[in-house]
């Protein structure tokens, strides 16, 4: 099988890709209302599956900047009193619903690299009173926690943005406690992308360029030392931009849905 990774992992400017992605989802919190290559908001979030029950018990500006890719809360079954962390929480969506089912005796911290949407995401856990939710400035290749300190871990539309995610999916055992669960929503590709996409870290930061081939993500999760239990596919998630939409039905780029275990 080829290591789509590691081909991708060359032929990427890292720190290109990292200033793309840091004004990228600089406007996403600052300027919600601008034009991206992917949707956002409300009505996306609702289309993905959150409940609105829940939409109305969170802080409204964090949905309006809500660029994630999928719904996963019903794979990671969260409990109360548990300890959750979200890789790349931008301004807050998914740490705002994680706390809703932790509860007051648990614990969420969300770990993001762009100042701007920890701050927005601060500003909003503050006004309403999110007391259990933590944000930690991070790379989520190399996690500014602790091993073996959490439950489960949760992430959204952000681990195809890394230039290394064998090591991503590394520090994701790390960091679960025995029997902690990896949910996340993300976009992979059912064919290999050329260079001309992997190459190009305007569409690495549009969440195209970096997916991985669908069966190289799972063998990276299972190499990593987890355990993949639930995939699946989000054909209620699409892409907006001429770019994205090309790039979807050429290569079969999609989001889906993965559940993985810790043994």
């Amino acid at each position: 099988m080829t290591d789509t990774t590691t081909l991708t992992d060359k032929a990427v400017d890292r720190q290109e890709l990292e200033s793309k992605v840091k004004e990228m989802y600089r406007q996403v919190a600052e300027e919600p209302e601008g034009e991206f290559h992917f949707e956002m908001g409300r009505a996306l979030t609702e289309r993905l599956g959150y409940p609105p029950a829940d939409l109305d018990r969170i802080p409204a500006q964090a949905i309006e900047s809500f660029a994630g890719v999928g719904y996963y809360f019903h794979l990671a079954d969260l409990k109360a009193g548990e300890s959750v962390i979200d890789l790349g929480s931008g301004s807050g969506t998914d740490t705002f619903m994680a706390a809703l089912k932790v509860g007051s005796s648990g614990r969420v911290v969300g770990v993001d690299m762009t100042d701007a949407q920890r701050t927005k995401a601060e500003r909003l856990r503050d006004a309403a009173g999110f007391a259990n939710v933590t944000y930690l400035k991070g790379y989520i290749e190399d996690l500014p926690v602790e091993d073996a300190g959490f439950d489960a871990l949760i992430s959204n539309g952000v681990i195809n943005l890394s230039a290394d995610k064998p090591q991503v999916f590394r520090e994701v055992a790390r960091v679960l406690k025995p029997g902690g669960r990896l949910a996340i929503s993300d976009i992979v590709t059912e064919r290999q992308l050329p260079e001309g996409i992997t190459c190009n870290a305007t569409l690495w930061a549009a969440c195209i360029g970096g997916a991985m081939q669908q069966d190289d993500c799972y063998a990276a999760i299972e190499a990593a030392g987890l355990r993949v239990v639930t995939r699946e596919d989000n054909p209620q998630y699409r892409f907006i931009s001429d770019n994205a939409l090309g790039a979807s039905e050429k290569f079969g780029v999609k989001s889906v849905s993965i559940l993985a275990v810790k043994p």
